[in-house]
């Protein structure tokens, strides 16, 4: 990309400069937070409080999997105790694409709403924020309300009920949605689609499957470490980030352990509404902008995709912010006050090594091809690069690197599989044998092929 042909430090300065400026701005819009109901049964209340807001009619949207497990029951009574007309949209899959929002805002229209419940993972609250904008701007098209404050009017009410404990959409001023023809995300960022209202119900989510509580789970804490790295950072939303990366380490291995314990359960989602409030703000960085491309063009979920990533970007970044990395050791409880920096921003790192580990986040994405990782390396950077506050900036060669870091293994050892050929073909036993020894160590044991398998099947979507 053309910023590759300018020298580093002075490319460096320049997006620094920019960003700085960007961040005074933001700092100063007036983000709105919606009213909090927390704790168990707490979206049959909100329900009640919806009901008498006195709406013609609300749409529910939320995906298959949690209307059929009857998730929606105590708000689904509430409003029908309080007189409240509603329908349900369950068709929401995970990344919902341009095509299935669109169907969305048609069910609105045919059956007459006026306001939007978004009911489910980051999934449904995105497309519901997507329907509510669309829905105002009607002579838009969603490509064309993707982006900062495209929309004209203001959206129609939003409320929301997470059912993960990740994506913090329930406060937040961006929508991501899917755009299948171009491979890539749409993002909607507007101040006005932050919910009115959100319940964070633990009994929502204790029936969620490990693996969907680990990826929503390292969601949310990336999310409260890109806010407290970048550069755009303030008291206020270290603070929010501080007590998320807190709560998310002492949590989020016994939720995924103990999926039925509720107080875990109820932290976990405060936390995620905690690294929202952080990253609206402080904004995230370069694990999301490699992320986002990785569920473009390979639908992976995001939470397992920020997951992945997010080891390799904060090694890349230590250098810059060893400081940070030791005030978020300390937050976490793997280190204490008083100890060196250095040290301490080293336990942070292997800190997320081990967390990753005990939650059985794969270490290598399957879907990853090596000749897509140019054009991934690209978009990532043009992301990242236009619109993040990241705390050290890469160029496209070391972009690709930390890509092919998640290369699987069979892609990792092809050119020794390859070399290995060309010596049998034209050297013969001695080079033979050096290229089957180079092969032997790099591959993976049977663990490692068991983790990455499990780690990568997508069956986390209806939840992501």
């Amino acid at each position: 990309m053309f910023l590759d042909f300018i020298p580093e430090s002075a490319r460096a300065s320049g997006l620094r400069v920019l960003m700085k400026g960007a961040g005074k701005v933001t700092r100063l819009l007036p983000i709105p937070q919606p009213t909090l109901l927390v704790g168990p049964g707490s979206s049959g209340r909100l329900g009640q409080a919806v009901a008498g807001f006195g709406h013609a009619k609300l749409l529910i949207v939320t995906d298959k999997v949690v209307s059929g497990l009857g998730l929606l029951k105590d708000l689904s009574d509430a409003l029908t105790a309080g007189g409240a007309d509603h329908v349900v949209f369950d068709e929401i899959t995970p990344d919902a694409p341009i095509p299935l929002v669109e169907r969305g805002i048609a069910f609105y229209r045919e059956h007459g709403c006026d306001a939007i419940i978004a009911f489910g993972g980051g999934s449904s609250m995105d497309a519901a924020k997507a329907i509510a904008v669309s829905i105002a701007n009607p002579g838009k098209s969603l490509r064309a309300l993707a982006g900062y404050f495209k929309g004209l009017h203001s959206p129609v009410p939003i409320y929301a009920v997470p059912t993960t404990a990740g994506t913090g959409s329930e406060v937040t001023v961006a929508a991501v949605i899917s755009d299948p023809e171009r491979q890539s995300k749409l993002v909607i960022v507007d101040t006005r689609i932050v919910p009115k209202m959100a319940a964070l119900d633990a009994n929502l989510m204790t029936g969620l499957p490990p693996h969907v509580t680990a990826a929503t789970g390292i969601d949310a804490l990336t999310h409260a470490v890109e806010a407290f790295l970048g550069n755009w950072h303030s008291p206020a939303t270290d603070g929010m980030a501080l007590t998320a990366v807190g709560l998310i380490f002492a949590n989020l291995r016994t939720a995924y352990s103990n999926g039925t314990d509720l107080q875990a359960r109820e932290n976990m989602s405060l936390a995620s509404t905690y690294a929202g409030i952080a990253f609206t703000r402080a904004n995230v960085g370069y694990v999301h902008a490699i992320a986002h491309q990785f569920g473009g063009r390979y639908h992976t979920p995001h939470g397992l995709a920020n997951a992945m990533v997010l080891p390799h970007v904060l090694r890349y970044s230590a250098p810059a912010v060893t400081n940070r990395l030791a005030r978020l050791a300390v937050r976490a409880r793997l280190g204490a006050d008083g100890e060196d920096e250095d040290s301490l921003a080293r336990k942070f790192l292997d800190g997320i090594d081990q967390l990753n580990r005990d939650l059985a986040i794969p270490t290598h994405l399957e879907a990853l091809r090596k000749d897509d990782i140019p054009a991934l390396a690209e978009a990532a950077c043009q992301e990242a690069h236009t619109g993040y506050p990241v705390p050290r900036y890469m160029n496209q060669a070391q972009c690709e690197q930390i890509i092919g870091r998640l290369l699987p293994p069979e892609s990792a050892t092809a050119p020794a599989a390859r070399a290995s050929t060309r010596a049998r073909k034209k050297v013969g036993p001695t080079a033979l044998k050096s290229a089957a020894g180079q092969t032997r160590k790099t591959a993976p044991n049977a663990a490692t092929k068991r983790s990455t398998k499990t780690g990568s099947s997508g069956k986390a979507a209806a939840s992501d």
